[in-house]
């Protein structure tokens, strides 16, 4: 029995607010169980230097957990004067995967900065911020085509994210804090809503995995996308 007594395929619960914050261009908080993400996307007319000769625009992310959002205070990154490791490969992640759904050429030469601020985490708070920033992204777009600043939609499909795990030797599906700890196999999955895979991260924590049980983690966390984006369509 899972701590929160649910299934092994069974997702936390997810609720999402949309509009949360006043001055983003798109926004929303999104809760899945105890972790609670603000994610926004807000717009810049203007480029990176690299893309100005493309004549492209640009997606990027920024990601940071508040000091209480864990149960020991977490000291700001700007007070030690730079960024740990595991943010920037967090801050990477989410970039890489909104821009594998965005034609960015179609954006037009101006940046989308998306911001993910962890309030509360208790497990999975980089997969909850690439599922929150798709929403926000897709509010940020909707207002640009509203304000006639641009055409049509650059977003070719959804993409969203979930933890998986081996823990007590059973697969399970978006782990809790409790559960990503004791994890034997630990696993975060990014796919788009027609069932692709943008990017993968599996690691063993202590005896090597097979790839019968990867592939079996990969199925349970495409049922769990499959679930995220039908959430995300309601909320876009």
């Amino acid at each position: 029995m899972r701590i929160d007594k649910r299934k092994n395929n069974e997702l936390r619960s997810v609720t999402v607010r949309t509009k949360y914050l006043k001055h983003a261009h798109g926004s929303c908080l999104i809760e899945m169980g105890d972790t609670k993400v603000v994610c926004s996307a807000t717009v810049e007319e203007k480029v990176p230097f690299f893309c100005k000769e493309e004549k492209k625009g640009w997606i990027t992310a920024e990601y940071g957990m508040l000091p209480a959002s864990c149960s020991e205070r977490i000291v700001r990154e700007a007070a030690k004067g730079k960024l740990s490791g595991r943010t920037q490969e967090i801050q990477r992640l989410i970039g890489r995967s909104i821009r594998s759904v965005v034609d960015l050429k179609k954006l037009g030469e101006r940046t989308i900065w998306l911001d993910a601020d962890v309030i509360q985490g208790d497990g999975g708070t980089r997969t909850a911020s690439i599922t929150g920033c798709y929403i926000a992204l897709k509010h940020a777009i909707k207002k640009l085509i509203e304000d006639g600043l641009l055409a049509k939609d650059p977003v070719r499909d959804s993409v969203a994210a979930v933890s998986v795990g081996v823990v007590r030797g059973k697969p399970m599906l978006d782990l809790c804090y409790e559960e990503d700890s004791k994890a034997e196999v630990d696993m975060n999955i990014v796919m788009t809503g027609s069932g692709k895979l943008v990017e993968v991260q599996g690691t063993a924590e202590g005896k090597p995995f097979s790839e019968a049980a990867l592939k079996q983690l990969i199925q349970l966390g495409k049922k769990g996308i499959r679930e995220l984006t039908g959430i995300q369509k309601k909320h876009v």
